[in-house]
């Protein structure tokens, strides 16, 4: 009788074991996360590297001078001057949009002659016009894309 051991005594030596188990699931789960999530940062982190060496290409546009369109009550005309830069992503698209630019310069003149000074007033009245003479670019040099379009110089006098 002193050989059979107490039920209680069983599950002492069976719980720690499991606990021996889950205890090693677990930091193997943290381990295996912790270098997954490693090899993620640092896979995040070379990929700006990467796009740095990625250089620009920007297309100078001639000047570009219009008479705005004359505000109701106005006294004298307004005109616009713009020197403006095309923002391409490689130099190999120079060749594919040099040839467009006239059409381009007329989807210009043609957009810039109904606007009013009013159009360009604040940041906001900027920020309207670029983001149209850039659609308006993209559709004239399409298939080819501009990243952006750059303001070297507005006046409006």
């Amino acid at each position: 009788m002193s050989k059979a051991k107490p039920a209680d005594g069983a599950g002492d030596q069976a719980e720690p074991k499991s606990k021996k188990k889950l205890l090693m699931i677990v930091g193997a789960l943290v381990l295996a996360g912790g270098g997954g999530g490693f090899f993620y940062w640092k896979s995040k982190a070379a990929a700006p590297q990467a796009e740095a060496k990625k250089v620009a290409a920007f297309l100078d546009l001639p000047e570009i001078t219009v008479n705005l369109a004359q505000s109701p009550g106005a006294e004298r005309q307004t005109f616009l001057r713009l020197k403006l830069a095309l923002e391409l992503s490689d130099q190999k698209m120079v060749p594919q949009i040099q040839p467009l630019m006239p059409r381009v310069l007329d989807n210009f003149q043609v957009y810039l002659r109904e606007l009013k000074a009013s159009d360009l007033e604040g940041s906001a009245g900027v920020y309207r016009l670029k983001e149209e003479l850039v659609r308006r670019t993209n559709v004239a040099v399409h298939p080819a894309k501009i990243e952006a379009l750059l303001f070297k110089d507005i006046l409006v006098h």
